[in-house]
């Protein structure tokens, strides 16, 4: 076989055998802001739906994490420092959040993951065509407050008074209030609502939480109180306080009762988004995805700790019990 012969096939061997990975050469930088807690779950839905779309972390891409510790009013910083260092796109979590992202930022991408409709809030323009360097997953939470407080009733027949926190400056949280107000009203149940605009102030809140001053606790759609799940889970435990939280897996954590839309499952929804975004697809291209799908998980180790009693009927509409 001649020089000339083998010198191309050579190289069109060497070329053949190359896999993608190996011809890959960019590591796309993904900026992640986010209040902390469970929304980390969101995160990891992300890297799975990621995977199972063939994108490697570390390898194709790296996560630069901005966590604000329930701190909202650091997100313009985060946002604009993400920006400043070129980031090929943010990924941003919870509708107030993704307002104060877009509201620093002017050119890198945005995909969102919020719970309220983000045409209302301004981040699209509508569903099919967003408009702009904004998309992503809509929780559909509507319908979430009134059938909460359904469950909530169903398991606790003599529920009277229910106390919820949140941050009226969060516009966000104060219209998911209005909502919770009204789904309250339709079932004769006081809702007392506890004003915090801060972590320090929402602390001080739970722990001044007398025994039997409220029959049950209901999680409000604040992504700064969200953040601090845990600890509401944990002091509403020692006071034997039935607690019932927006997502599904806050129950595995200790909540009496959660009923949402998985965040897991959102951030595996982003995944598509982020992928898209990141190999070329420009954010206005690409509707927004509505999730609706709801779950409703219950911890009996919790209810027997705190001594309740889940009927039977409840327990037959979980999609999941905790032993």
């Amino acid at each position: 076989m001649s020089k000339k012969i083998i010198v191309p096939f050579l190289a069109a061997l060497v070329l053949a055998l190359a896999s993608p990975a190996q011809a890959h050469t960019k590591t796309y930088r993904v900026g992640v802001i986010l209040e902390g807690g469970p929304y980390y779950a969101e995160v990891d839905g992300l890297k799975d739906g990621l995977k199972e779309l063939g994108f490697s972390e570390d390898r194709q891409y790296v996560l630069e994490i901005r966590d604000l510790k329930g701190d909202r009013k650091a997100t313009d910083a985060a946002a604009r420092t993400l920006e400043r260092e070129k980031v090929d796109l943010i990924y941003s979590l919870t509708t107030s959040v993704t307002v104060l992202v877009k509201r620093a930022t002017t050119e890198v991408p945005i995909v969102f993951g919020v719970g309220n409709d983000p045409v209302v809030a301004g981040l699209i323009e509508s569903f099919a065509r967003p408009g702009g360097r904004l998309t992503g997953v809509y929780r559909q939470e509507h319908e979430v407050n009134l059938k909460s407080l359904e469950i909530l009733k169903a398991i606790l027949p003599d529920l009277h008074r229910v106390v919820t926190f949140y941050d009226p400056g969060n516009a966000t949280a104060a219209a998911a209030a209005k909502r919770l107000r009204e789904a309250a009203r339709q079932l004769h149940v006081e809702l007392v609502e506890r004003h915090v605009a801060s972590v320090e102030e929402l602390r001080v809140g739970i722990q001044a939480l007398q025994p039997r001053e409220f029959d049950a606790l209901i999680g409000s759609q604040d992504a700064m109180v969200v953040s601090q799940s845990q600890l509401i889970i944990d002091v509403a435990r020692t006071k034997r306080l039935p607690t019932m939280l927006s997502y599904p897996e806050l129950a595995a954590r200790g909540a009496l009762v959660s009923y949402g839309v998985s965040y897991r499952e959102a951030g595996r929804a982003a995944a598509k988004y982020v992928h898209r975004v990141l190999t070329g697809t420009r954010p206005q291209d690409l509707p927004v995805e509505l999730l609706s799908g709801v779950e409703l998980v219950i911890n009996l180790k919790t209810a027997r700790e705190i001594g309740v009693t889940i009927p039977q009927e409840v327990r037959l509409r979980a999609n999941e019990i905790i032993e």
